[in-house]
């Protein structure tokens, strides 16, 4: 008896009926307040080198005030002070300003994920530009492979607790007699001269770190960055997270495509990860509206524009406080930084 082939063949799967997502504007916001830091933090550049100058040519150049913001660039003195503010319950005289913006950042991680990153670090800001310049010139950024990411991640970790451990080991009384030392003093001119008299060893360093940036999606800030290991820390306790709808998701994938952290948004229903940066770049490039948002458990969505005015609140609110308190400033005789900068390089780290 033949056999009788059955011709029917099979339904093609229905395609989930959706509704398109709204034009998005998060990134021209968040390429906004990026550029925005980077400008202020090159005005403080600018600012603290002719601040400088003036007290290395032994005054003969137009005194400027010191710009407090560059405390921002130490992140360990700050630790301390943080450590020195919780122990007494006074803010520091010396580098109060660093500890004002390490409060700042910490909160703006606590309440908005780890977006100091994505949204206001000038580092960050650099490598992300750098990673588009490779991915616009090679149409890709590579990947390291898996095994090796995860035990490269452990770094900036590491680190922390290096530096953890250092400042846990120091007495109030010690942190003090360590900033307002020599050392302490002057520790942002220091910094300045690092990179004004770069060595062989540092320039080589830099450049290496440069490139690989331009290969690998923010080398610096994924794996060797303590500060963001901080706060990425801090921004587990987030009641923000990235959130998928699984019933309005179309499983085109391209959230996790366009994730800088490499985070698989397409297959979780939140994102709690330390690596999340807050950037938007999944919510901006879901098709669906509504199907991937920023929330908190059982509330409704957060605009971008929110969460920059939030952002901005909480950075400008606690500058402005500094400011009216007089805790922002680090106030020394003019005597001491001239005394003190022109032999900057004759100071050790004790």
């Amino acid at each position: 008896m033949p056999v009788q082939l059955d011709e029917r063949r099979a339904a093609p799967p229905k395609k989930k009926a959706f509704v398109r997502a709204s034009r998005d504007y998060s990134q021209r916001l968040r390429r906004a307040f990026q550029l925005s830091f980077l400008a202020l933090n090159v005005w403080i550049g600018i600012q603290f080198v002719r601040f400088v100058h003036h007290y290395e040519s032994g005054g003969s150049t137009a005194w400027v005030a010191r710009p407090a913001g560059v405390e921002g660039w130490l992140p360990i003195a700050s630790l301390m002070n943080l450590k020195v503010l919780v122990a007494t319950g006074r803010l520091p005289s010396v580098h109060p300003a660093g500890v004002i913006l390490l409060i700042a950042f910490l909160t703006i991680s606590w309440l908005f994920r780890k977006s100091f990153c994505s949204w206001l670090c000038p580092v960050g800001t650099l490598s992300e530009y750098l990673w588009r310049i490779g991915r616009d010139t090679f149409k890709k950024n590579w990947r390291i492979p898996r095994i090796l990411d995860i035990l490269l991640r452990t770094l900036k970790y590491a680190l922390l607790a290096l530096f953890g451990y250092a400042i846990a080991g120091m007495s109030v009384a010690g942190i003090r007699a360590f900033l307002e030392g020599p050392y302490g003093l002057i520790a942002d001119v220091k910094l300045l001269n690092f990179f004004r008299y770069l060595g062989v060893g540092g320039a080589i360093t830099l450049l290496a770190l440069a490139a690989l940036s331009i290969f690998i999606q923010n080398f610096w800030c994924r794996y060797l960055c303590p500060y963001g290991a901080l706060l990425g820390l801090f921004s587990m306790a987030s009641p923000l997270r990235i959130r998928r709808n699984a019933a309005l998701c179309i499983d085109c994938g391209k959230c996790a495509r366009q994730c800088p952290s490499r985070l698989p948004v397409d297959q979780l229903v939140s994102i709690r990860s330390a690596e999340c940066t807050g950037c938007l770049e999944c919510v901006a490039s879901c098709p669906v509206g509504q199907a991937l948002v920023i929330a908190a458990p059982r509330s409704r969505p957060i605009p971008a524009w929110v969460m920059a005015c939030g952002i901005a609140v909480l950075f400008f609110g606690l500058y402005g406080w500094a400011i009216w308190t007089g805790h922002w400033h680090t106030n020394l005789p003019d005597r001491v930084y001239m005394e003190l900068v022109p032999r900057a390089n004759e100071f050790s780290h004790p």
